[in-house]
């Protein structure tokens, strides 16, 4: 039965919209900050520099058994994962990087790295030890692995 699923998918889309059209947040602090441009990626080397565009949309997928749900637009990021809800921008730091605030003060993933990205799959590798490998979501489908049913304690 995959009913409780969908409802908690479509809570954590609707989280994700508001998170990133700028409701709750209302600081407006980011304006001033230097990081890539959603089109532009300041990344120097020979390799595929990424910009923040090429990871836009949503991702989701499971992490220790946990839902993930990463959804990126215009260089702002929302996340999901481990009951946690966080926000912030992708920022170029030599590398393509997610940097987030969680509402609630949670440091699990607060900083990642885009490890790879094929256009498919996203996998983000966060500093405090977390690897998150997320599949690009279509909106009409959920990842794989999520569990049936609501835990009931």
């Amino acid at each position: 039965m995959l009913k409780p699923v969908r409802v908690a998918a479509a809570a954590a889309g609707l989280v994700v919209a508001l998170a990133l059209t700028g409701c709750g947040s209302g600081d407006g602090g980011d304006q001033g900050k230097a990081s890539a441009s959603p089109t532009e990626s300041a990344g120097q080397g020979g390799d595929e520099a990424q910009k923040p565009r090429d990871i836009e949309g949503t991702w989701a997928g499971v992490t220790d058994a946990k839902p993930v749900v990463l959804s990126v637009k215009d260089g702002k990021a929302a996340l999901l994962a481990d009951g946690h809800a966080c926000t912030g921008a992708v920022e170029d730091h030599g590398g393509q990087m997610l940097s987030l605030k969680c509402a609630d003060g949670n440091t699990d993933r607060t900083m990642g790295a885009i490890e790879s990205n094929d256009g498919t799959t996203l996998v983000v590798s966060w500093d405090a030890g977390k690897k998150d490998t997320l599949k690009k979501s279509d909106g009409a489908s959920l990842p794989e692995g999520l569990p049936t049913a609501l835990p009931t304690s």
